[in-house]
């Protein structure tokens, strides 16, 4: 097989894993040092960063190959796909080829399990450090590491790439076990402690060696077990809270040539991963609890019709209107339409004047959508204004931009 189809086969089996932003990379710069690579600069959309930079990532297999048999994976053991294999050699070659021509910044490198997660993880690693060492690649790399590896080839990736991720697969325990039986739980939850423990190390001590600078991250797929949104909710707080993740991030479940019985015939609404990234964003960055988000005592599910901080002001009216003049930074940051720089604007305003209506439009706020949660100098929503009324009046189309 050339390389050609190599590639076709490898960055098409790669287009599963959504756990590839490069948001957190220390920034590099190889030009003028006689090195190859930057993190700084802008080619190929493939990845966001949070403050706005477009990141372009080889994203790729090092092979489709599996011994496990997970029944939602597309390369599973069973599964009848054309399989492909690279050599470390060759990666590092498609890697700095694609980087000369500016197609990309930087690699995302994972992996089927072949002969035993010693074997593949030690070819992931010589991949990164071949590009680090022998090339003097300055640009990202993120590796995808397998749990049941040895703690001294985690760590060596560690020292070479700037972000590693172990996938969670499964929401809850339960349905790891039904669906990917050969996985652990525990093995995954055991090396996301072993990477927390050695990121903060590496923190705490100045001259300590470098190590994943990005964090790590996780996935979940969603809809291909029963678990709802707020146990996929409250796994994600576990994972932030006890190994300090930088990101987890949400693939809804795509039918699979060849599927097993157990899984879904459908896929879940797409809407439903996009409720899930915004109510981790609350979780992350507005202060929401998951319990919040998606309270016991229901179907356990967001509603898809309105963002996950609309429904939490709905079921709380007794909290509103919130005087933007007078309230603390936390409470203005659960008023619906309101965000985070807009917060920060409000509360340096107030401080030389008090703010009126005509403020809000100069911010350019959704007006719509913030009036009848807040009260200004010379505005006070009605009184009268009935939940089901604003829910039925600030419902979003039944297919939202999902990147507006």
């Amino acid at each position: 097989m050339n390389l050609s189809d190599k590639l076709a086969i490898l960055a098409d089996a790669a287009k599963y894993d959504a756990s590839c932003s490069s948001s957190g990379g220390k920034g590099r710069n190889s030009l003028g040092t006689g090195g190859t690579g930057s993190t700084e600069g802008m080619g190929i959309c493939h990845a966001y960063a949070p403050d706005g930079r477009c990141i372009s990532l080889l994203k790729i297999l090092l092979t489709n190959f599996c011994v496990y048999d997970c029944a939602y994976c597309v390369n599973r053991r069973s599964s009848n796909v054309r399989r492909a294999r690279f050599t470390p050699e060759e990666v590092v070659n498609l890697t700095l080829e694609f980087y000369r021509r500016n197609y990309i910044e930087g690699l995302f490198l994972s992996s089927g399990i072949i002969r035993s997660p010693d074997y593949t993880m030690e070819q992931l690693v010589h991949v990164a450090r071949s590009l680090r060492t022998e090339h003097r690649f300055g640009g990202y790399i993120h590796l995808k590491t397998i749990p049941d590896a040895s703690p001294e080839l985690i760590d060596a990736a560690g020292r070479w790439a700037d972000r590693l991720s172990i996938n969670v697969e499964m929401p809850t325990e339960g349905g790891l076990k039904s669906l990917a039986p050969e996985k652990d739980l525990r093995d995954i939850r055991r090396s996301m402690g072993r990477l927390r423990l050695a990121i903060d190390e590496a923190k705490a001590e100045a001259k300590a060696p470098r190590f994943a600078p990005a964090g790590q991250s996780t996935q979940m797929i969603v809809g291909a077990d029963s678990a709802n949104d707020r146990e996929v909710l409250v796994t994600s707080s576990n994972l932030y809270n006890n190994y300090q993740l930088r990101r987890v991030y949400y693939s809804a479940f795509s039918p699979i040539p060849d599927a097993s019985k157990i899984l879904p015939l459908k896929p879940p609404p797409l809407v439903r991963e996009h409720r899930l990234y915004q109510a981790d964003w609350l979780m992350r960055f507005y202060g929401f609890g998951a319990d919040e988000i998606a309270p016991a005592g229901n179907d356990g599910m967001l509603p898809l019709d309105i963002d996950p901080k609309l429904a939490w002001a709905l079921r709380h009216r007794e909290q509103f209107p919130v005087d933007v003049n007078r309230s603390p930074r936390d409470m203005l940051l659960r008023v619906p339409g309101l965000g985070v720089k807009t917060v920060d604007k409000l509360i340096a305003m107030r401080m030389h004047k008090r703010i009126r209506y005509d403020d809000l439009i100069r911010l350019r706020v959704p007006v719509k959508k913030v009036a009848p949660f807040v009260q200004t100098l010379d505005h006070r929503p009605r009184g009268d204004h009935e939940s089901q009324v604003l829910r039925r009046d600030l419902r979003e189309p039944a297919q939202p931009d999902l990147f507006g």
